[in-house]
């Protein structure tokens, strides 16, 4: 099996780096200077315990890549360039291969769907950072991540077993898992917070935004049919697996939304988040003001190439309580 990167950033990057460490052949697509750093330096991977320069093949596109037999596409970009990503993919290597989505959000994987038969989810549990071009940060000094992966919609096969395999001997932990989009649903409970560091800046915490995102989305679960891992088994997963350490020479500064406004990048993953949720409301009529806060000032910021910060937690509270007062009783 060989592993197709097809968005070797920050997780992407961690990934591919990871497997080609371990003796996996392993290609990555990336774009811009990232690319251009990979491809005349190689991928610099950095953890707490070392910092290992790798060469790696890199690709600009899908239609670089001489696909073969047994190659296996690991989507890695953010779900706003999926559908764009998934034309060329299909373009470029046909409809037979597996795509493995290991991004945030569950959409992903219902637009893969659309275009090829073999789908496979992949709940990521892995703090990294990419802010600077050829550079990727793993941050957890214990496992690097947990990768758990099975079919799209549901099953597993031998195909998840062996992405798992080949993770699991890769410093990850990965779990072929016959409900993947259960733990997907989870942890996108855990993302509908990554606006607030985008628009109010790293660290940020604002408890009754957190609360009500979560209760908001819970709702619409509910009222939807979805399921969802219970709070207590998604913290279990990750006990003894997943502990961030600073890293001396550079500390993860904040979540994946936020690493894409530093990098200047004028576009956010929030309708992927935060919209998941207000999608889910609007079809099943439950009121969702803070995910709708969260969704358009994100994109605001992203849109007006705003600073995170440039907005405070208090006009962030004040767009809320309006959405609030705006939504049907």
């Amino acid at each position: 099996m060989r592993f197709v990167i097809y968005g070797a950033g920050a997780v992407g990057g961690v990934i591919g780096a990871r497997l080609h460490q371990h003796g996996h052949s392993t290609v990555l697509i990336a774009r811009g200077a990232h690319l251009a750093v990979i491809r005349e330096n190689g991928l610099t991977l950095r953890t707490p315990h070392e910092t290992t320069t790798f060469d790696i093949p890199a690709a600009a596109s899908p239609a670089e890549v001489d696909w073969q037999p047994g190659d296996v596409a690991v989507l890695g970009m953010k779900s706003q360039d999926t559908v764009a990503a998934l034309e060329a993919l299909r373009e470029a290597a046909g409809d037979a291969i597996p795509v493995v989505c290991c991004q945030n959000g569950v959409a992903n994987e219902r637009m893969a769907l659309r275009r090829f038969p073999n789908v496979y989810g992949m709940a990521v549990m892995l703090p990294a950072t990419h802010l600077e071009p050829g550079v990727v940060q793993a941050d957890s000094r214990l496992a690097t991540g947990i990768l758990d992966t099975g079919r799209y919609p549901a099953g597993s096969d031998s195909v998840a077993a062996e992405v798992c395999a080949a993770l699991d001997g890769s410093t990850f932990s990965a779990v072929p898992r016959d409900s993947i989009m259960d733990w997907k649903h989870s942890k996108l409970l855990s993302n509908l917070n990554n606006a607030i560091e985008a628009i109010c800046g790293p660290g940020t915490r604002i408890r009754e935004i957190t609360q009500a995102t979560r209760a908001e989305a819970e709702a619409c679960y509910r009222s939807a049919g979805i399921a969802w891992i219970d709070p207590d088994a998604y913290v279990e997963r990750r006990k003894g697996l997943i502990e961030v350490n600073p890293i001396d020479f550079s500390g993860r500064s904040g979540n994946s939304s936020w690493q894409s406004l530093a990098r200047g990048n004028r576009s956010i993953e929030a309708d992927y988040l935060n919209g998941e949720i207000t999608l889910l409301g609007r079809l099943h009529g439950i009121p969702t003001p803070a995910n709708a806060a969260l969704q358009r000032l994100a994109n605001r910021v992203a849109r007006e190439g705003l600073e995170p910060g440039a907005i405070t937690a208090e006009q962030l509270l004040a767009e809320v309580e309006t959405e609030r007062a705006a939504a049907p009783a």
